[in-house]
């Protein structure tokens, strides 16, 4: 009665009906995956509505692109899904897993088989899984430098069903050098301090890893040095331009000598604070270390040439993420 009057159309089935639907539902999801399986797996085109188009046979990218309309597709997808997150691999074989186990469930019910007997195998099964994988696994220690070519193996597995054999193999060290280089003993990983970046002009070829922070431009100012090493990075969010009045607000001058005079005291605070910076690069940098600037904010003209008569390279508009990883990489 309440599904009629949540949809008067709606049709409901139970016993031998509704297990079929949920076996014909799992069953046919893996179906639709099981191309994707293995490094010789095919690719598979998705078209959003915009009408951008996606090559892909990841498992998890195409069931979070997909839409499903059966509620057992939906948490099948759910759950495979959020399986990724925490293990990074294996979408595919969970969905052909999940698929076999509700096929040779459907056929056991068939020729008899109570579906409690059926419940108590898969769980027994599953114990005894997990006493095997406690046997067959290869521990570990918790230093990289001693454990690498696993970690590159691993990787290299999990990567070689999703990208070509050469390109996998390159990636598969450039995740195990950047997630290492991130590693703290008796800390969780954090992935978000390891970027991506995209460039537009090369190839896949050409990917690396950069054991660092890479900007998204270089120095502001052309006479500012090319590179320095050893240096003191000063990261700021100060104000090293004219800035206009956040409020509608208006001065009147009746004379040249009063404009002026509003002119330089606007620009007093940005030039105020430029010198605080040359006088702390001078203070510190005793012995010809450089001095690097780096601001959440714009910096004048006039700011980055005194910056670079004194040697200092100067960047501004840096991300707020940026500057607290620049800090973690100085082990700040």
């Amino acid at each position: 009665m309440a599904l009629q009057q949540l949809n008067p159309q709606a049709a409901g089935v139970k016993g031998h009906d509704a297990r079929g639907i949920i076996t014909t539902a799992s069953r046919g999801l893996a179906e639709t995956l099981n191309s994707n399986l293995g490094p010789k797996g095919t690719m598979k085109m998705l078209v959003s509505g915009s009408g951008d188009i996606k090559l892909t046979k990841d498992g998890s990218v195409l069931l979070g692109e997909m839409m499903f309309q059966h509620p057992i597709a939906k948490l099948i997808a759910r759950a495979v899904t959020a399986q990724d997150d925490m293990a990074g691999d294996g979408t595919t074989s969970t969905v052909l897993l999940i698929g076999e186990l509700m096929r040779l469930a459907d056929y056991y019910i068939r020729d008899g088989v109570h579906v409690r007997s059926i419940v108590e195998g898969y769980t027994l099964a599953k114990e005894e899984t997990l006493k095997f994988l406690q046997t067959y696994k290869t521990p570990v220690t918790e230093q990289p430098s001693e454990n690498r070519e696993v970690y590159v193996r691993t990787a290299f597995t999990a990567l070689n069903t999703k990208l070509a054999a050469d390109t996998a193999q390159e990636m598969a060290e450039v995740c195990v050098d950047a997630v290492t280089c991130i590693a703290r003993p008796n800390q969780p990983v954090d992935l978000h301090m390891v970027e991506m970046m995209f460039m537009q002009h090369k190839l896949k070829s050409d990917s690396t890893f950069i054991q660092g922070i890479v900007l998204d431009h270089g120095a502001r100012h052309p006479d500012m040095p090319k590179r320095l090493e050893n240096c003191y990075i000063l990261t700021c969010n100060a104000s090293l331009e004219y800035e206009k009045s956040e409020v509608n607000a208006e001065w009147a001058y009746t004379t040249a000598a009063m404009k002026e005079k509003m002119v330089k005291a606007e620009h007093k605070i940005v030039d105020d604070n430029t010198r605080k910076i040359i006088a702390l690069k001078r203070e510190v940098c005793q012995n010809g270390e450089g001095f690097v600037v780096i601001n959440q904010k714009g910096i004048d003209p006039l700011a980055l040439d005194m910056l670079a008569k004194e040697g200092i390279i100067g960047f501004w508009g840096g991300k707020k993420r940026k500057m607290g990883r620049i800090v973690l990489s100085c082990w700040g």
